[in-house]
């Protein structure tokens, strides 16, 4: 379970990323697609082409982690976004 402060902002990526990507390119598209900095201590979530993996990016104050997670059957069900959410880019 990861427990996040109830001031943590959530962005969940509206399109596929690679999920060959680490710290680095992850990072990238951060700030390069969003504008934000990943080091903020907002919750960044990225998900495969066929839905059946996420990536979540964080900051904890000392360093990055990642958390990955692979469906052996399934995919994950994202919310429907609208405009304006807040939830995506």
């Amino acid at each position: 379970m990861l427990t996040l402060p109830p001031s943590t902002r959530v962005y969940v990526a509206t399109k596929p990323a690679d999920m060959r990507r680490s710290f680095d390119g992850l990072c990238r598209m951060v700030r390069e697609h969003v504008g934000a900095d990943p080091l903020s201590g907002d919750l960044f979530v990225f998900r495969s082409k066929r839905g059946d993996r996420v990536k979540l990016l964080y900051w904890l104050g000392d360093g990055l982690a990642i958390w990955y997670r692979r469906l052996e059957e399934g995919t994950f069900v994202f919310p429907k976004l609208t405009e304006g959410s807040g939830l995506s880019w």
